[in-house]
């Protein structure tokens, strides 16, 4: 596996980063018992990740619990991001991106990762009811304290992460160095604004959801569904549209003798300025079409058949709040 820098660091990453979001929840709910956990993670280990994504927030701290024993012996390799910002209680202090609970839920994820550091500590989504410096500041202070090595945005606007870069310099505090956004061939937003500014100042970008929560890897062309859409999907993220669309895709990953997930997959860890996709994983057989797709190189005659299907800069998701957080104007 050929690693990658993380952006202006000095960190070497696996083009994959596995991410734990399913750890601990339930089968039935998409998510993945421990055991399970145990196989999909000491897999990635095998093929050479090393790069693994959770938060707080996952199973209100179980993702972050698992993965903590699984880390056990391996840690000083291993490259462990997590994050700080969803609701982790019923206070009202329990949530959001001030001091107080940075460095609250900071010393919780430390306990239950079972480490004296965290790689990548990232703020899950802005919050532009607090000021940005107070947040600057308080993860600035973790870093100096030796608890955070690295400190990054997940689902920040274009214009909120140029707020950030440069508020840091003017405080003269540490400052973000990457942005995890959402990014797939059906949400392309992120190329309009965010991209080239994370390719200007050389931010490590870390997609999350590069196959549409598995609509990209095909599960949904058939009645036989098992996905996270299967039992329910409110905001209709499966369509005729979307279903139409991947089924053109499906057409050109059968010309190239691939599958669909290390078309799809492959297509995001090419685009310019991606470091990193974050993928899971619930079965060990999942890893053969991502392994594929580190491997993927695609000529200009593949790439504008894509853009045929998939607008550069589009968007052909229903949108929901979720994608990049509330009072934030589109990536």
């Amino acid at each position: 596996m050929e690693y990658r820098q993380f952006g202006r660091t000095g960190v070497m990453v696996s083009p994959l980063c596995f991410g734990t979001m399913t750890f601990g929840w339930e089968p039935d709910d998409w998510g993945s018992t421990k055991e399970d956990s145990a196989r999909v993670f000491a897999k990635a280990i095998d093929v050479g990740i090393n790069f693994f994504d959770t938060a707080n927030v996952y199973a209100r701290g179980t993702s972050e619990t698992i993965l903590g024993e699984l880390i056990k012996g391996g840690r000083d390799k291993l490259f462990i991001a997590t994050k700080f910002h969803g609701k982790m209680g019923n206070d009202p202090n329990d949530w959001g991106n001030s001091r107080r609970h940075i460095v609250m839920q900071c010393e919780e994820s430390l306990k239950r990762l079972q480490t004296d550091w965290i790689d990548l500590y990232q703020a899950h989504r802005p919050q532009p009811s607090i000021p940005i410096d107070e947040t600057l500041r308080a993860l600035d202070d973790l870093i100096r304290a030796g608890k955070v090595r690295y400190i990054g945005t997940s689902t920040f606007a274009a214009w909120q992460v140029a707020e950030a870069h440069y508020i840091a310099r003017e405080l003269g505090t540490n400052r973000f160095v990457s942005e995890q956004p959402p990014y797939n061939l059906f949400d392309r937003r992120i190329e309009r604004e965010l991209l080239p500014f994370c390719r200007t100042y050389n931010y490590a970008v870390i997609p999350w959801s590069p196959l549409a929560g598995g609509q990209l890897s095909g599960k949904y062309l058939d009645d036989a569904r098992d996905g996270r859409y299967s039992k329910s999907d409110p905001n209709n993220r499966v369509s005729e549209k979307t279903i139409a669309a991947t089924k053109s895709l499906k057409s050109i990953a059968d010309d190239l003798g691939i599958s669909l997930t290390a078309l799809a997959l492959g297509w995001v860890l090419n685009q310019p300025g991606i470091t990193s996709a974050i993928t899971g994983a619930r079965k060990v057989e999942q890893f053969d079409g991502l392994i594929a797709a580190t491997q993927i190189k695609l000529d200009e005659e593949t790439i504008r058949k894509i853009d045929e299907i998939f607008p550069s800069g589009d968007y052909i998701l229903p949108y929901y709040e979720a994608d990049f957080g509330p009072n934030a104007l589109p990536i």
